[in-house]
């Protein structure tokens, strides 16, 4: 179970947002909401199918379609048996041939996401992949295929009969972890997804009863102060949150960074960073730099890890034994309680998560969060959450860049 704190004042009508959000969910202008509830019966398809054996899973998918996955598998690996999956991501030729090299074909499930269907990286990087494994298409069950249906991959699956996984029509990439394109490779995976969509399924039943008001109040100061403090920080302590913050990046800022009905232009800036690590390198500004920054502090509190700091005493660094005997565990959090009260001191907002322990219930709970978060703000701001306008300029000056 999760805990929220707020360290500033932020004074907001929860039942109209909750409405609003309500009326989202109802009118099905997105459709994440749905998606808990509708886990249960993709989790039991993926029960009833028989998969060939494998150790590995070679996942294509960019941005919406890997981000959340892989932040669930960071946050989860350290406490699950689960088997390898390999990011085909970024069309870099270092990564893609380090991929190679790692790739068991003949061990691999090949996992194949995207919700338009024709995203150029990943469509790339399989065909690179075809090639480099003289991969065969046709009723290959080492072949899945995730996208929305009519897309050209889903006419892709159907020409070559290939195991074929769809995603709801209303749910944007960046909003789709808790469909099929995080629960098919995670369950695969041996994730328990079943526990990571409790977690989530809670939390949203719990916001819309209205007993999470301190989501409400963030929601409220952001959109309040969207123009004073543009800039939103995230500050895991913890490296299992290292993809978590990735994720939120995306969502924050491709769901936020809009025009609004009058042509203004929006923009709510996340920033990402880890904890003690980057106290040693952002610190600085967010201490004696412009208060135009946010900062959301998020701490494991029982790592059910009792590693502790010995008892030795080096000669000429005995000022730094007074942390002799310590846990790690509460080292760590007691640098993000020490750094989360000396930025409030200087009069920049702040506010504090606390996962209790890292279990999938959890993270679920994290991801809900963020995506109620984000589209409430948006909701204040009087902006469309789920559109992307600004991406669609690069693609096509990317079309006319290429023969």
């Amino acid at each position: 179970m999760n805990s929220y704190q707020l360290f500033f004042e932020a004074p907001c009508d929860q039942k109209s947002i909750i409405e609003s959000l309500q009326k989202e969910w109802q009118e099905g202008s997105s459709g994440y909401y749905d998606l808990p509830q509708k886990a249960a019966s993709l989790i039991e398809r993926l029960e009833s199918e028989t998969f060939p054996s494998f150790s590995q899973i070679a996942l294509f998918g960019i941005g919406g379609s890997s981000l959340g996955t892989k932040a669930i598998d960071t946050f989860l690996r350290c406490k699950h048996t689960a088997k390898e999956i390999l990011y085909f991501e970024n069309p870099t030729p270092l990564g893609i041939k380090s991929n190679f090299e790692k790739l068991r074909s003949d061990e691999a499930l090949f996992i194949l996401i995207s919700k338009s269907g024709t995203t150029i990286e990943t469509i790339a990087q399989f065909k690179a992949t075809i090639a480099h494994c003289d991969l065969a298409l046709q009723n290959n069950p080492r072949i899945l295929v995730i996208s929305d249906e009519n897309s050209p991959l889903h006419d892709f699956a159907k020409t070559f009969n290939l195991r074929f996984y769809p995603i709801p029509a209303n749910v944007g990439g960046r909003f789709s972890v808790l469909s099929s394109v995080g629960i098919v490779p995670l369950y695969l995976a041996g994730y328990p997804v079943r526990d990571i969509v409790d977690g989530a399924a809670l939390f949203l039943q719990k916001f819309f009863a209205g007993n999470a008001p301190h989501l409400a109040q963030k929601a409220c100061f952001y959109a309040k102060n969207h123009t004073s403090v543009p800039m939103n920080v995230l500050l895991s302590y913890a490296d299992i949150l290292m993809h978590f913050n990735e994720w939120y990046v995306q969502l924050w800022g491709e769901s936020l960074g809009k025009k609004d009905r009058r042509g203004n232009r929006i923009g709510l800036t996340p920033i990402a960073h880890r904890g003690p690590v980057d106290q040693h390198s952002f610190l600085q500004l967010l201490m004696e730099g412009p208060l135009d920054k946010s900062v959301t502090f998020i701490k494991i509190e029982n790592f059910q890890e009792d590693l502790t700091i010995p008892e030795i005493s080096l000669p000429h660094l005995e000022k730094t034994d007074f942390v002799n005997g310590l846990t790690f565990n509460r080292l760590i959090n007691e640098e993000c309680m020490a750094t989360l009260e000396a930025v409030q001191s200087v009069g920049v907002p702040v506010d504090l998560i606390t996962l209790e322990k890292i279990t999938p219930q959890n993270i679920g709970e994290l991801i809900i969060y963020y995506e109620l978060l984000t589209s409430a703000t948006a909701s204040l701001l009087g902006i469309n959450a789920y559109d992307q306008p600004g991406v669609e300029l690069g693609k096509q000056i990317l079309k006319k860049r290429l023969p």
